[in-house]
């Protein structure tokens, strides 16, 4: 085995635009690589066949769907960040909650000096926290 990455599958055609907002947000964060469907492949022409990018050095695989399935993401599993700065967390919570659902608001919860858990406008869970 020579890695674990996880992989996001996206079922509206928007992979490449969450990679791109994702990437805009967290410093050290690129698109490593993209492929996509033409014409006449099983997907919808221009989307995402599969990419690559990393989040602060963490890789990520994604694709856009070309099938419609019964299920979406979870937020029972989520990317975690750990932020450095109140300023970073209360940025990063309020840019990723544009659009999305908070499930716990950005706040002192006892186990963290601030945390926050929500689902994006692309249905991907985050968990922010700062530790004490």
């Amino acid at each position: 085995m020579s890695k674990v990455t996880p992989f996001l599958m996206f079922q509206d055609g928007n992979a490449e635009e969450a990679m791109n907002y994702y990437t805009s947000l967290i410093e050290r964060s690129e698109i490593k690589s993209i492929v996509r469907y033409g014409a006449n492949e099983a997907g919808e022409e221009g989307t995402v066949m599969q990419a690559t990018f990393s989040l602060k050095g963490q890789e990520f695989k994604c694709i856009d769907s070309n099938i419609k399935h019964q299920f979406s993401f979870t937020p029972s599993f989520s990317i975690f960040v750990t932020c450095d700065t109140e300023e970073e967390i209360n940025h990063l919570y309020q840019k990723l909650l544009d659009g999305g659902q908070a499930l716990m608001p950005i706040g002192d919860y006892g186990f963290s000096k601030r945390f926050g858990w929500l689902n994006d406008r692309f249905g991907v869970s985050w968990q922010l926290n700062l530790l004490k």
